[in-house]
């Protein structure tokens, strides 16, 4: 992805499948940010009910209103500048309250009440976990946020510059942007381990929670067992850091939660406009947009999709439920796409289409207790009680919309190559005539050479200098044409 310099997740699937099929793939990416805005916005409500007093409603809208503003009128810079006061604040502000939670008088020893905050684990559930933890790892892949943060800013090509395309965007500036694909590696790695650094303390002060007696302190709405009453769960790190902590590192605590929740919020809100604008509204209807009117068009989805993401952190009240909702159909349709788009070479618009409608429909049939929706396929060892499914049905509906894409784009392919799809019959424009390749060789030769959805082939490799380190990448027909024509070294 940096290798080629892309500058939005949406950026390979739109030169593969087309600009219809990448609006099409737009919406699960953007049903994505919201669900994931809506969590960070329910969260900092929740945070900001507990410091002021406000009730959650009137919390959420307050919060959604100030990220918007200064993401609006801040743009770029905005969203990464708080991105780095993000990290500085969650790790200042929670490490420095774990010692004084713990400390509390009222606060019993985690390893005596272990039972209170280890869960257990029936072997009926093995496989809903297991779905699970590989909807939160791999679904947590095709997501603009990250590759928004890995992406370079090269030194654009001609053929850019005359196409004005996205790299001569907002979007192809961002700051936290890796020089190279090694780079891009090391910052991801350095990344996970900032991730389990940052969520250890959150889990200790769950455990915390768990084992306080909760009559001993202010708080004075507590169920039989002295545990916080049900409807407050989703206040536990807020109301840990309220009660439990001296006021001055109280307040520490709770800002660092609302700055790092605000900025989660403004960052996603911003990906869903950046693929938006760069990605549906610039290719399809609007080629000719200046650079201005496009961050206008950004302003105002920043807007819209912050709208939505407030209604829905107001009406859906598990904070949990929101965040594994957000990756669901992520993993489901957009995970298999993109392993498609990157690692098939034969994968086309035919297969990408069917592999879309399987996945939604396989996922949508499954039901979702969240919405409501009942299911209608009843997988094995589905739960007539709770009306629950016991199957991983995430990893079913992904692996359905894999198999059904790379399945159509191989018979697709095949068809192609024996001369029975070409001109008005090729209705998505995915291929062209069998011709002789005069650079590499007949069209015959094994392995196939693609046909790329803007009509350039890929005959092999060349080695490009990024920054200072020389990599391999996959070389089209026309650029192989022109570096000989500029005598420059190519290597196949």
């Amino acid at each position: 992805m940096r290798s080629f310099g892309y500058v939005t997740m949406l950026d390979p699937l739109q030169k593969k499948y087309g600009e219809v099929m990448c609006g099409l793939l737009f919406i699960p990416a953007l049903l994505g940010e919201i669900f994931w805005s809506a969590a960070t916005l329910s969260a900092l409500g929740a945070t900001i009910a507990v410091v002021i007093g406000l009730d959650n409603t009137t919390s959420v809208i307050t919060s959604t209103c100030i990220a918007l503003i200064y993401t609006i009128f801040g743009g770029l810079y905005s969203v990464a500048y708080t991105d780095v006061v993000q990290l500085f604040c969650i790790f200042v502000g929670l490490w420095l309250s774990v010692p004084f939670a713990m400390t509390n008088p009222a606060v019993h020893s985690i390893h005596i009440n272990s039972s209170r905050w280890i869960g257990s684990m029936r072997v009926s559930d093995s496989a809903v976990y297991l779905d699970n933890m590989l909807m939160l790892t791999l679904g947590g892949v095709p997501w603009q946020v990250y590759f928004q943060a890995v992406k370079f800013e090269r030194t654009p090509k001609q053929s850019d510059v005359r196409a004005k395309g996205p790299l001569s965007q907002q979007g192809s500036k961002r700051v936290l942007s890796a020089r190279t694909a090694r780079g891009a590696q090391v910052i991801s790695f350095l990344a996970s381990f900032g991730c389990l650094v940052m969520a250890i303390p959150a889990m200790l002060m769950g455990a915390i929670a768990a084992s306080t007696d909760w009559t001993k302190t202010a708080y004075n709405r507590t169920t039989v067992d002295n545990m916080l009453a049900p409807a407050e769960m989703k206040l536990v790190l807020p109301l840990v850091l309220q009660y439990l902590c001296p006021p001055a590192v109280s307040f520490i605590g709770l800002g660092a939660i609302s700055a790092a929740v605000m900025s989660s919020a403004d960052s996603s809100v911003f990906s869903a406009a950046s693929m938006f604008a760069h990605n549906v509204v610039q290719p399809t209807c609007w080629r000719r947009a200046s650079e201005r009117q496009i961050i206008w068009v950004m302003r105002l989805s920043i807007f819209v999709v912050g709208a939505l993401a407030c209604a829905m952190g107001i009406l859906v009240k598990s904070i949990y439920g929101l965040w594994s909702l957000c990756s669901d159909l992520v993993y489901v349709i957009l995970f298999p796409q993109l392993v498609s788009v990157l690692f098939l070479p034969f994968s086309n618009t035919y297969g990408s289409l069917v592999g879309f409608g399987v996945g939604l429909v396989l996922r949508l049939t499954a039901g979702e207790p969240i919405f409501h929706m009942p299911a209608l396929i009843k997988y094995p060892y589905y739960d007539a009680l709770t009306d629950t499914q016991r199957a991983p049905i995430k990893t079913i509906s992904m692996l359905g919309s894999f198999a059904a894409s790379t399945l159509v784009s191989l018979g697709m392919y095949l068809v192609w190559r024996a001369g029975y799809l070409s001109g008005r019959r090729d209705i998505f424009r995915c291929f062209t005539p069998p011709v002789e390749n005069k650079v590499g060789g007949s069209t015959d030769d094994y392995p196939p050479k693609p046909i790329l959805q803007n009509g350039e082939e890929a005959v092999g490799l060349k080695m490009v200098t990024y920054g200072e380190e020389i990599e391999l990448v996959l070389e089209s027909k026309a650029d192989l044409v022109e570096s000989r024509e500029s005598k420059k070294a190519i290597q196949v």
